[in-house]
């Protein structure tokens, strides 16, 4: 756990009230918050839980989002729990006195990174420095949702049914059901929170996976999928979201004889390449970092990873690299990746 100002490195754990009472310091009643973030389950369900924690502490919480949601689960949660959320580029900065980000780093995407920071809390590796008033993050955790659960604990909230349900849909989405990366404090948060959750609701936005559109995107991952000692890989060249490639790469991982799943697209202008595995003495964000991290930004967590390689640095080597990058994942310890081309400086993004 991390918590402090400006760079944020790993450090000695602080009790959650000493941070809470750090984070709220910061606000007055006149404060305008605008929470940014990049609109999946957990950040959603953390900026909620933010807005709700500066709850007549602050004049007025915007939450806006960089991102297109286009995932069916993730418009679901947005519709049925009402949750406010603005496109991030039709507000004004100015407009606002404060800038927070949940569930995000700014060097995460170029649309995050143009801001100056008052708070980040986050749940995602830290590989370079992240400078603001308050940092709070904590790679170890599960969940962002669970960072703010305990927010809200230390602040005596008793959350409504639907701030706990969406808290609740993050944990289990962000831990894939607490089989990746989960601690005792996810499992903690989600006790605590789950009795205050709507089930009805929560089924609902679990269901809701995908729609029609996204079926021949399934139908071409079988056609060109390549399976090898539990390894399985699927090429789906362009597709409209990287959302496309996580529902594949989740659904291969449904099947008994697979361990390993990578499943990679071009989603406009970079390459985006999914990683699953079983969670069973593998790590999915170190071996994302390695293979392709020299190309772009990759990493994650033990059992899921993403990277994104704008095609521009490939140049002229896309098909060696993903020959390069099969033979890397196909190998047993990923032994040999090399490609003698111009490599950049990677960074890990979010799983």
């Amino acid at each position: 756990m991390t918590t402090g100002k400006s760079r944020a490195q790993p450090g000695k754990a602080r009790p959650i009230s000493h941070s809470l009472g750090k984070l709220l310091g910061l606000f007055s009643p006149k404060d305008r918050i605008l929470v940014t973030i990049d609109a999946d389950p957990d950040s959603m369900a953390s900026a909620m839980a933010l807005k709700r924690l500066l709850w007549r502490r602050v004049h007025k919480v915007a939450i806006a989002h960089f991102n297109e949601i286009r995932r069916f689960d993730n418009r679901t949660m947005a519709r049925l729990l009402k949750i406010p959320l603005v496109k991030l580029n039709k507000i004004d900065s100015q407009d606002f006195s404060k800038i927070l980000l949940v569930d995000g780093q700014p060097h995460h995407d170029e649309s995050l990174a143009k801001f100056k920071y008052d708070a980040v809390i986050d749940h995602h590796p830290i590989v370079m420095p992240v400078e603001a008033s308050f940092v709070d993050i904590r790679p170890e955790y599960g969940a962002t949702a669970t960072i703010m659960t305990e927010y809200l604990r230390a602040a005596q909230i008793r959350p409504a049914k639907s701030l706990a349900t969406a808290l609740v849909y993050a944990i289990r989405s962000d831990t894939r059901n607490f089989e990746a990366g989960a601690l005792e404090k996810d499992v903690n948060a989600f006790h605590f929170l789950f009795p205050y959750a709507n089930m009805h609701l929560l089924s609902r936005i679990e269901t809701a996976e995908m729609g029609l559109e996204e079926l021949p995107h399934f139908q071409q991952a079988l056609e060109n999928r390549r399976l090898r000692k539990g390894k399985i890989f699927s090429y789906l060249g362009r597709v409209r979201s990287h959302d496309t490639l996580v529902l594949v790469a989740d659904f291969f991982m449904k099947c008994h004889e697979v361990t390993w799943s990578v499943v990679f697209g071009i989603d406009r202008k970079n390459l985006v390449v999914v990683i699953r595995n079983d969670g069973l003495r593998k790590n999915a964000g170190a071996l994302a970092s390695k293979a392709f991290g020299a190309f772009g930004t990759a990493g994650g967590h033990r059992a899921m990873a993403r990277a994104e390689i704008p095609l521009v640095n490939l140049e002229d080597h896309l098909k060696d690299f993903l020959e390069a990058g099969k033979r890397y994942f196909e190998s047993e310890e990923g032994i040999g990746f090399r490609l003698g081309c111009s490599r950049t400086k990677g960074q890990r993004v979010r799983e």
